[in-house]
């Protein structure tokens, strides 16, 4: 099996040497080629034919932005992944950058040696082989699950020499940069979960009741996934929605305000006693989770900090649980694209409890992990393609 390709494009010669090591340590994926800018990239495309493109935002000559606009004008279809500063001005462009085309974003390191350097190179590999291993399935005609094709069972890769490393800088010295250095790289394979072949069957314990709130649990895939279904969903719904998609924190904010922009409903990052109203799209904040409550008055949310939940804060289990307390048949509750297992259990319950569900078809889905999870268990109802996500919630929400 062919690995996928990377191209690397970032202006510090430090960066692309990390980014370059994190890809060769990780089996099914290597390294094309890197370049210090945008320009220099467009010209390394045709040679090396990458299957997925790594992108800084601030580089000289010609930065991620233009990169991006550049490349639409040229047709260029290769998935790009954005690396993105935490800053609010860094949060404004890689929105910014959602918007010209790129798939997605993870955090970039900061420093030489980031102490969530393991946590951010399994995020980025995740990134890579999905959308890289999807476009690469596309071009080379191969069918099956992009993950099912591309990935090796989880292994430590520590122990496994990269068959090759071109176009690789070697890791820069101390006496060059003496205050960034590089640790040995040894990361694992991230943990792809398989779910069980059977599906279950639910009987739930009562019969849908009138529609109160929505609420959504995705992850990889999603940014542009959101991006496609509020910007067709209905600007009658009274429902609230609620969403829980896998971000880091300092982005969640610019990312509702991007959404916020294209929707014709209300959507903001939602913040702690905030209203239920109706058509109002509340974000949870990245790094917390969001649950909903009723007081005596009004429903609202309230933002947490307790421990992470299947490996994230905010889990979408979290949010379906409480969803599943409070409103029982009365929610109708989505999953979507992303990786492992995250709210599948708790969509059961909704499920169990009487509320509507939805999931999101493997053909649509960048990583048809959470909603395959959710079906097997039983927790969905009907499949739905991305492009008929937003008709979907319209028919349910407006019919109440």
């Amino acid at each position: 099996m062919d690995k996928i390709s990377v191209l690397i494009v970032d202006d510090s010669a430090l960066m692309r040497n990390l980014v370059s090591r994190i890809v060769e340590s990780t089996p099914n994926l290597c390294v094309a080629a890197t370049a210090m800018n945008g320009q220099f990239a467009l010209e390394k495309i045709p040679l090396c034919k990458p299957d997925i493109i790594v992108l800084d935002v601030e580089m000289p000559v010609m930065n991620g932005l233009q990169f991006l606009q550049e490349r639409k004008n040229r047709g260029i279809d290769i998935p790009v992944v954005m690396l993105s500063s935490l800053t609010s001005n860094g949060a404004v462009i890689t929105m910014q950058c959602l918007e010209m085309g790129a798939c997605d974003f993870i955090q970039k390191p900061s420093g030489a040696i980031s102490l969530d350097l393991h946590k951010i190179a399994e995020t980025l590999t995740e990134k890579l082989i999905s959308y890289g291993g999807r476009y690469a399935s596309k071009k080379r005609g191969l069918s099956g699950n992009v993950l099912t094709t591309y990935m090796e069972p989880p292994e430590s890769v520590s122990a496994k020499a990269p068959d090759h490393k071109p176009s690789v800088e070697k890791p820069l010295s101390t006496a060059e940069k003496p205050h960034e250095t590089i640790a040995p790289m040894s990361f694992k394979t991230p943990s792809w979960t398989v779910a069980s072949k059977e599906k279950k069957e639910i009987i739930p314990l009562r019969e849908p009741g009138a529609l109160e709130i929505i609420a959504i649990g995705i992850s990889t895939g999603g940014p542009n996934a959101l991006r496609e279904v509020f910007a067709n969903i209905s600007g009658d719904i009274k429902q609230p929605i609620v969403v829980v998609q896998h971000m880091p924190a300092g982005f969640t904010s610019e990312f509702a305000n991007s959404l916020d922009r294209i929707c014709p409903l209300e959507v903001k990052e939602a913040q702690d006693g905030d209203l239920l109203k109706p058509g109002r799209i509340l974000i949870a904040p990245g790094s917390h989770h969001i649950i909903v409550e009723r007081k005596k008055l009004a429903a609202v949310v309230r933002i947490i900090d307790t421990e992470p939940r299947n490996g994230h804060r905010p889990s979408v289990d979290v949010l379906f649980e409480s969803v599943a307390q409070v409103y029982q048949n009365h929610a109708l509750g989505i999953i979507m694209t992303g990786m492992g297992r995250d709210g599948a259990e708790q969509l059961a319950e909704m499920r169990k409890q009487g509320s509507r569900t939805l999931g999101q078809d493997e053909k649509t889905s960048i990583v048809y992990g959470m909603p395959k999870v959710a079906w097997e268990l039983g927790g969905v109802q009907e499949q739905i393609p991305l492009s008929n996500m937003a008709d979907a919630i319209n028919k349910i929400a407006l019919k109440g």
